[in-house]
């Protein structure tokens, strides 16, 4: 069974940074995408970013230029460094990973103060 771990969620000041992690475990295939996702209260959850196994990535415009979305694919590892956040990019961030279906991490809580 395939398992998500996220980690690196935290409270952090306006024009601060953040880097979250995300392994998976209990697979020796690679993900064929990984991507993290975000959803604050009372807001559906949403694309942050997204790489696939190629490299081709994907951004939320809302991100575009702050976030960077990376892997280390030997780990089943992906990273998104978050730059000059926002209060608006409060919000429980999830790990997603594809294998022959979707996994989901349990979230982790990023809280940018004003």
């Amino acid at each position: 069974q395939v398992q998500l771990v996220e980690s690196g969620g935290d409270l952090v000041q306006a024009g601060g940074s953040l880097r979250l992690s995300c392994a998976a475990s209990g697979t020796i295939f690679s993900a064929n995408r990984m991507g993290w996702y975000r959803q604050a209260p009372g807001k559906q959850r949403e694309l942050v970013a997204s790489i696939t196994k190629s490299g081709r990535t994907n951004y939320a415009d809302s991100v575009k230029g702050r976030f960077t979305i990376s892997t280390d694919n030997r780990e089943n590892t992906v990273y998104v460094q978050m730059n000059s956040l926002k209060p608006e990019d409060t919000a429980v961030y999830f790990c997603n990973m594809y294998f022959n279906r979707d996994y989901w991490g349990q979230g982790t809580q990023v809280t940018v103060s004003s």
